[in-house]
C-alpha cells in the first residue's frame, strides 16, 4: 500500500481554492506513482492519498508492506502513520525528501529506502523477499532516468485532483546556497527522452484527463538544448488534440533571454512558469549564489515572459544576512510592479544538506530543524543578522500587504495588461469554467472583499476579455491567499495575546501580596484567572479548525501556568 501523508493547509496547498473547482487536492503524489511502476509484477500496489482518502486500521492490517513518501512539511502525518503501522504489525518503508534528510531522527519506520529509488528500491525488495532486509538503503549516485518507468497513473482517482503531474528532468546547473535540489539531484540535469514524455502525455490523455499538467522539474530549462528538441514534439502533440492540456512548470529567469525558447514553450501550451526570484537586492543574490538573476533586469525579464503569453508566479525570501532595512518595502514594490499574483514569500530556512546549512552550522548559528513550512511557521531555524522581531514583523507586513484584497487584485490587473496570449494557446472557455464562474460569483461577491472582487472582474473583462477565465482563476486563488494570510496572522496574534495574559497575571499576583484584604485578593485572583482562561479559549475558537493545532501548545501552557501561579500563591499565603 502506497500512502501519501497529509499536507497541512499552507499557501501551497490551495485548499480554499479547490472547492470552487470541485477538487480535493492540488496534485497527485508523483513519486509514489513512479515507485508503483518500479514494483515487480507480482506486487499489487494500491494508492492511498491521506489528503482526501480515509486510512483505516483495517486497511493497514490488510497490507503486506506500506510505502510512504514525505516532504518535511508532512513529518507529523508520517510519524502518526508509522505508529499505526507498528501497532498493526505491518512493516513500513519510508523514502522521499524528508526521510532522506532526517532518517536518523524518525521513529517507528522499519526500512528507509533513500535517495533516488532507481538505485535503492530493487536492492531493498530483493533483500526483503529473501528475509534479510537492512534498515537503511542509500545511494548518492545519479541514475539514468531514461530507464525510469512511466508513473502508474491508473492508480489515481483523477477526478479529485486539480492538476496532473509528470517529470522531464532532475538536477539544476545553478548553485544557490539555500537550495537542496542541487544536493539531491546534482548540477547536471538528467532528462527523459522525448518519446518518454510523449508516452506519458498519451497515458494522461487516454485516462481522459483534460486541463492542467504540471511538469514538476525544479528547472525545466536546465538543459536548454534538449528542451528545445522536446518542445516542438509537445506542440505537435497538443495541436493534433486541440490543446487538451494547460502546461506549467518551474524554470530559472534566464528563460526571458532566450526568445526562441519562450516561443517554443508558448506554442507547446505552457501558460505559467514559477521562477525563484528571491529578492530584488543584487548584493544578496550574489552572496546567495543566485547569479543568474542579476544578468538582466528582473522586472524586464518577467514582462518579457508575460508578453509571450506565459504567466509568471514567483518565490521570494526574506531573512538573508545582507537584507537591507528597507527589504520589506522593496519586496512589496517589486511584487506589485511585476504583476505576479501568486507571490510565495517565505522566511529563509536552512534545509539539511545545503551550503547554507553547512555555513550556519560552522558559524554556530543553527538553532533547530526546519519545519518544512517557511510561509506560516513564523520562526527561523537559525540566528539571523537582522533583529528577529524586526524580521518576523517585516514578514508579516509583507504578506498582509500583498494579500490585502485590493492590493492583490490591482497586481492581477498589472498581469492582465502585460499578458499577450499566444494564438495557439489552450486558453479558452470550457463548459466547466462557466460553473466555476457562477460558484465564484455566488461565494466571493458576498464576502468582505466582494466589492474589490467585482470591480476586478469588471476591469478584467474590459482589459483582456480573452483572458477572463484566467482572471476568475486568479480571483479564486485570491480567496485562498486571503484566508491563509488571515489565519497566519490570527495564530501569531493568539500567541502574543497568550504571552501577555501570563505577564499581566503575574503582575496581579505580585500586587496581591499586601497583608490587607486577603480574602478579597483570593477571590479576585481566582476570578481574574478564570476570566483570562475563558477569554483565551474564546480567541482559540475564533481560529479556523485547520490552524488550531498551531496554538494548542500556547493555550495549554497558559492554562496550566495560570492555575500553577494561583495555587503557588495560595500555598505561599498559607505558609506566611
Amino acid at each position: 500500500m502506497l500512502v501519501y501523508p497529509e499536507i497541512p493547509p499552507t499557501y501551497w496547498s490551495f485548499k480554499y481554492a479547490l472547492s470552487f473547482i470541485r477538487k480535493k487536492v492540488s496534485l497527485p503524489p508523483l513519486g509514489l506513482l513512479t515507485i508503483a511502476a518500479m514494483l515487480p509484477d507480482n506486487y499489487e500496489p494500491e494508492l492511498i492519498d491521506m489528503n482526501f482518502m480515509p486510512l483505516t486500521d483495517e486497511m493497514i492490517s490488510q497490507a503486506d508492506l506500506v510505502f510512504a513518501s514525505a516532504m518535511i512539511v508532512q513529518k507529523d502525518s508520517l510519524a502518526c502513520l508509522a505508529k499505526r503501522c507498528k501497532s498493526a504489525g505491518v512493516p513500513i518503508v519510508a523514502g522521499g525528501p524528508y526521510p532522506t534528510s532526517f532518517y536518523d531522527r524518525i521513529e517507528d519506520v522499519d526500512y528507509f529506502v533513500l535517495n533516488e529509488a532507481e538505485l535503492t528500491l530493487h536492492r531493498f525488495l530483493n533483500d526483503y523477499e529473501k528475509g534479510h532486509a537492512r534498515h537503511i538503503y542509500m545511494d548518492k549516485g545519479k541514475p539514468d532516468i531514461t530507464k525510469s518507468p512511466a508513473p502508474r497513473f491508473d492508480l489515481v482517482k483523477m477526478r479529485h485532483y486539480g492538476s496532473m503531474a509528470l517529470q522531464y528532468s532532475r538536477g539544476c546547473p545553478f548553485n544557490c546556497e539555500f537550495c537542496d535540489i542541487i544536493e539531491m539531484f546534482g548540477h547536471k540535469p538528467r532528462t527523459k527522452t522525448n518519446q518518454q514524455i510523449i508516452n506519458e502525455l498519451d497515458m494522461l490523455y487516454n485516462n481522459e484527463w483534460r486541463g492542467s499538467v504540471f511538469i514538476v522539474d525544479d528547472n525545466f530549462i536546465g538543459n536548454k538544448h534538449k528542451v528545445k528538441q522536446l518542445l516542438p514534439e509537445i506542440a505537435n502533440w497538443q495541436r493534433q488534440r486541440n490543446y487538451p492540456f494547460d502546461l506549467f512548470t518551474e524554470a530559472s529567469i534566464n528563460l526571458a533571454a532566450d526568445v526562441e525558447l519562450l516561443d517554443l514553450m508558448s506554442e507547446a501550451g505552457f501558460n505559467m512558469v514559477f521562477i525563484g526570484i528571491e529578492t530584488p537586492v543584487e548584493d544578496t543574490l550574489l552572496k546567495a549564489g543566485k547569479k543568474q538573476n542579476i544578468k538582466h533586469d528582473m522586472l524586464d525579464s518577467i514582462i518579457k515572459i508575460q508578453n509571450k503569453g506565459i504567466e509568471v508566479t514567483g518565490g521570494f525570501i526574506v531573512g538573508f544576512d545582507t537584507d537591507p532595512p528597507d527589504i520589506f518595502d522593496r519586496q512589496i514594490k517589486f511584487i506589485q510592479e511585476s504583476g505576479i499574483g501568486l507571490a510565495m514569500v517565505g522566511l529563509l530556512t536552512a534545509l539539511p544538506n545545503t551550503q547554507l546549512y553547512r555555513r550556519l552550522e560552522k558559524e554556530g548559528r543553527l538553532l533547530q530543524d526546519s519545519s518544512g513550512n517557511n510561509t506560516h511557521d513564523l520562526q527561523v531555524n537559525f540566528r539571523p543578522n537582522m533583529d528577529l522581531n524586526t524580521l518576523i514583523n517585516g514578514y508579516k507586513f509583507i504578506i498582509k500587504s500583498i494579500y490585502d484584497p485590493k492590493t492583490y487584485f490591482d497586481r492581477c490587473l498589472v498581469f492582465l495588461r502585460n499578458i499577450k496570449p499566444h494564438q495557439n494557446s489552450s486558453r479558452k472557455v470550457r463548459a466547466e469554467e462557466l460553473s466555476i464562474l457562477f460558484r465564484s460569483l455566488f461565494k466571493q461577491s458576498f464576502t468582505a472583499y466582494g466589492h474589490h472582487y467585482l470591480s476586478f472582474l469588471f476591469k478584467a473583462l474590459i482589459i483582456q476579455p480573452r483572458m477572463f477565465p484566467e482572471a476568475v482563476r486568479q480571483a479564486i486563488l485570491g480567496h485562498h491567499f486571503f484566508k491563509i494570510t488571515h489565519e497566519i496572522l490570527a495564530v501569531d496574534d493568539f500567541k502574543s495575546y497568550a504571552k501577555s495574559i501570563t505577564r499581566i497575571y503575574v503582575e496581579k499576583i505580585r500586587e496581591a501580596y499586601a497583608p490587607f484584604n486577603i480574602e478579597n485578593a483570593i477571590i479576585e485572583l481566582k476570578i481574574a484567572k478564570d476570566k483570562f482562561i475563558k477569554e483565551l479559549q474564546s480567541e482559540y475558537h475564533k481560529i479556523d479548525e485547520d490552524f488550531r493545532h498551531l496554538v494548542e501548545d500556547s493555550l495549554e501552557s497558559v492554562e496550566s501556568s495560570l492555575n500553577l501561579y494561583y495555587s503557588q500563591w495560595l500555598e505561599a499565603l498559607a505558609n506566611a
